[in-house]
């Protein structure tokens, strides 16, 4: 189907996507639906990351429809987050929006059944796409490092070496291979698990940036929204931990907040 955009991550949205139904391995959130929109996509399938604090997985989805814009999340059971293919090739659809519903998707069909669906009937909109905000922000202490908060790990910047990254982003790797989403020498890192969901893949790149010396975390998905920093930072709560992060006594359990306290105050 050349009107398919299989897509790991929103955030690598292009030129390409403007008409096309996008297939991706994000969250149903906030801010990758508004990437979604952003970038011209008529229609899009994501991943409902659990759904979890506040239903957040699948906050955009229903966003999207407001804009007249046709969205599907799949069942994080069912398919591994990150992972596109997959969610295509397995993703059982749990949500649709009005704008889905009218063109024949329905939960429960396969996300291949809905991409066709989409692909034959979703038009595309002519809605103005409003701005979304700030999605970075400081965290003002008085320790020995910058501490960012940020909706997505894509708003790192070269500037944030040796930092804390307290991020929205699902702690998955893309693919399910190492990719370069986070190639900056960070300090520690937080993400959402995402539910865990297929293979544990919410958790998959904690051990990964353990090979690099980073410590990392995730939070659980029914402590933080995901897609939203300053929830993760505010509300999260820690689900699992990287032996880096271990090392410096970051416990399962531990409040973000508490957990980010302890690391700003490390030489």
């Amino acid at each position: 189907m050349d009107d398919l955009l299989v897509i790991d991550s929103v955030t690598k949205l292009d030129e390409r996507s403007h008409g096309r139904v996008v297939v991706s391995g994000s969250h149903g959130g906030l801010y990758p639906a508004w990437l979604a929109a952003h970038a011209g996509a008529r229609a899009a399938i994501l991943h409902d990351a659990g759904v979890g604090r506040h239903s957040a997985g699948v906050a955009g989805v229903l966003w999207l429809a407001g804009r007249g814009i046709a969205a599907c999340a799949v069942d994080y059971r069912s398919a591994r987050i990150g992972d596109a293919a997959d969610v295509l090739e397995n993703g059982i659809v749990s949500t649709v929006n009005e704008a889905a519903a009218v063109r024949g998707c329905l939960p429960g069909h396969t996300a291949r059944q809905a991409a066709q669906c989409l692909v034959a009937h979703a038009d595309e909109s002519a809605h103005e796409i409003p701005g979304i905000g700030e999605t970075r922000r400081a965290i003002r202490n008085t320790g020995h490092r910058a501490v960012w908060v940020m909706d997505s790990v894509a708003l790192a910047r070269p500037e944030d070496k040796r930092a804390i990254l307290v991020t929205g982003s699902h702690g998955a790797l893309l693919g399910g291979k190492p990719d370069h989403m986070l190639d900056l020498d960070v300090f520690a890192a937080f993400f959402n698990d995402a539910g865990g969901g297929k293979d544990d893949a919410g958790f998959s790149r904690l051990p990964v940036l353990d090979e690099r010396g980073i410590a990392a975390a995730t939070v659980s998905h029914v402590s933080a929204r995901i897609g939203d920093g300053q929830s993760t930072y505010e509300t999260g709560v820690i689900s699992r931990v990287n032996a880096a992060a271990a090392h410096l006594e970051i416990k399962e359990g531990m409040s973000a907040r508490e957990a980010v306290a302890r690391l700003v105050g490390l030489g």
